[in-house]
């Protein structure tokens, strides 16, 4: 081990886990722990991409100029408010980085994605978490946990892993409640699934105060390349500048990132499909005996009568070739997070599950 001291918080670190992908001795594993698009990025992504190769040789633009531009005509935002990083996970590390040190608080909700106090802990920071209400966000216990040393606050909304969702007096309530100095983070991964949703630029047009941040991984179907952004005040965009790499994202990833969200007819397709088969899903679970929330993602929870049940039922899919995400992390271990995947896929999701409820049922 070596002798240099390591910075405060870092080794209190529980290292990240992502969603499995293979199963040994099986070849037609149906993959839904980590919420990819079952339709893959738009084909002029990819032929964005393949273009690109040709310019391997050359260093990308630092100034995301051409992406900005894109993200802000399909969105009606300020493309010089907007700041891009590797994932928005990168963005949401900015402004730890930017914004949170040692002895400051940073908040985070009782089933929130787990990156957010590993954030905190990677400054020296304190996550301070709040209890949520049946799977919500709760506005009083966030306003409740705010001290002087508050410094952040994160939440996930759609919220991930659970779909549920804060609505816009909501949102403006817990804005109104905290103090100035205090940054407020929209994370917003999974906008897109909520229809007529503006994913917190309306909250930021108004406050100084607030960051929303988005990615292509979820509804653009570009999880493999790492892109994300986010919105704030010029002032907040400068701060986070000065603090990013000048080279963070590759001149392949923007082209495709680029070409991703200008088509629009590809997005809207996949959101459709996810709203029919969600929807589907959701309602043969609640048949089914099984407790599920109304998601606005591209996922559901799928809550079990104890921890034990949703271990058997994970067992029960898992014996079918299906991988879906136990939350047990997240402080749900009776519940399972499953994508919501294709027609096909949803069909062999529902069947397992069906069978397996049979069979306690007898």
């Amino acid at each position: 081990m070596t002798q240099t001291p390591v910075q405060p918080g870092i080794m209190d670190i529980a290292l990240y886990v992502s969603g499995e992908s293979t199963l040994a001795g099986r070849d037609d594993v149906l993959k839904l722990s980590s919420n990819e698009n079952p339709l893959g990025p738009s084909p002029a992504a990819q032929d964005a991409f393949r273009r690109a190769a040709g310019d391997l040789h050359r260093y990308p633009a630092t100034d995301h100029a051409g992406l900005r531009a894109a993200i802000g005509q399909v969105h009606g935002l300020d493309p010089d408010r907007i700041i891009c990083g590797v994932g928005s996970d990168e963005v949401l590390q900015f402004v730890v980085q930017a914004f949170a040190g040692p002895g400051d608080e940073v908040i985070t909700t009782e089933h929130g994605f787990s990156m957010y106090p590993i954030l905190a802990r990677m400054v020296g920071a304190i996550p301070v978490t709040v209890p949520e209400d049946t799977r919500r966000v709760d506005v009083d216990a966030i306003l409740a946990a705010v001290t002087e040393r508050t410094r952040v606050v994160f939440i996930a909304n759609p919220a991930n892993p659970t779909g549920t969702m804060l609505g816009a007096d909501e949102l403006q309530r817990l804005v109104d409640g905290l103090p100035p100095q205090v940054l407020f983070v929209h994370d917003g991964a999974y906008t897109e699934f909520a229809e007529g949703f503006d994913g917190g630029a309306s909250l930021v047009d108004r406050h100084p105060n607030v960051i929303m941040t988005r990615t292509f991984s979820k509804a653009y179907g570009l999880g493999g390349l790492r892109i994300g952004w986010g919105y704030a005040a010029r002032e907040v965009i400068d701060v986070l500048n000065r603090i990013r790499q000048p080279f963070n994202l590759s001149n392949a990833q923007m082209e495709a990132a680029r070409a991703a969200v200008l088509d629009r007819d590809f997005t809207d397709r996949c959101i459709a499909l996810n709203a029919r088969m969600r929807d589907r899903m959701r309602q043969s679970l609640i048949q089914m005996g099984i407790g599920c929330d109304e998601s606005f993602a591209n996922f559901v929870l799928a809550r079990f009568d104890s921890p034990q049940t949703a271990t058997a039922a994970d067992a029960a899919l898992r014996a079918e070739g299906i991988l879906v995400r136990c939350v047990g992390g997240y402080g749900l271990p009776d519940a399972l997070r499953i994508t919501v995947g294709d027609e096909a896929a949803v069909t062999r999701v529902l069947d397992c599950l069906g069978n397996f409820m049979q069979g306690r049922a007898q």
